[in-house]
């Protein structure tokens, strides 16, 4: 990918991030992968 290529992708990126139904979004996506890893703490004999 060329730099311009890139920089478009990350402008649209921001540009969506910054939308407040996309905050919620990834907000519930940022918790629900977190808590992924915290789940399961008992280890398997």
């Amino acid at each position: 990918m060329s730099k311009f290529a890139k920089a478009g992708v990350a402008k649209k990126v921001m540009d969506e991030a910054k939308k407040p139904q996309n905050q919620k979004k990834i907000k519930d996506a940022i918790s629900s992968f977190s808590n992924r890893g915290k789940g399961g703490t008992t280890k398997r004999p």
